[in-house]
């Protein structure tokens, strides 16, 4: 694949979970930025409205083949203050969210304590 298609794909995958989240965060469309393919730190650029609903810092990969655990250092690098989540995609598959284990076991408990 050559490189241009490539970030293509990775930019459909950033545009689709930006949409997803001004969907069902119901931010305003100009809270959640994507952004260009190649600048480095986190994949979706949030304001602070649509921050305070999502606590994450994104990293999106849309690839046949991803090494998981490379990604996900990936977003711990880019996460500053943020839980690091890397969004996985690959040719007619469904998008995956990657987060820490045990971070998904307190959100799990948090959840069943409200």
């Amino acid at each position: 694949m050559k490189t241009q298609s490539a970030k293509s794909k990775g930019r459909r995958l950033q545009q689709w979970f930006r949409d997803l989240l001004i969907e069902k965060l119901e931010v305003h469309p100009e809270d959640i930025e994507s952004r260009s393919m190649g600048a480095g730190g986190e994949d979706l650029i949030m304001a602070r409205a649509a921050r305070h609903k999502f606590p994450y810092s994104i990293e999106c990969k849309n690839q046949e083949s991803v090494n998981v655990w490379k990604s996900y250092e990936q977003a711990e690098e880019n996460s500053g203050d943020y839980e690091p989540i890397v969004v996985l995609k690959r040719n007619n598959t469904k998008p995956l969210v990657l987060i820490d284990a045990d971070y998904f076991v307190r959100l799990h408990n948090d959840k069943l304590a409200q």
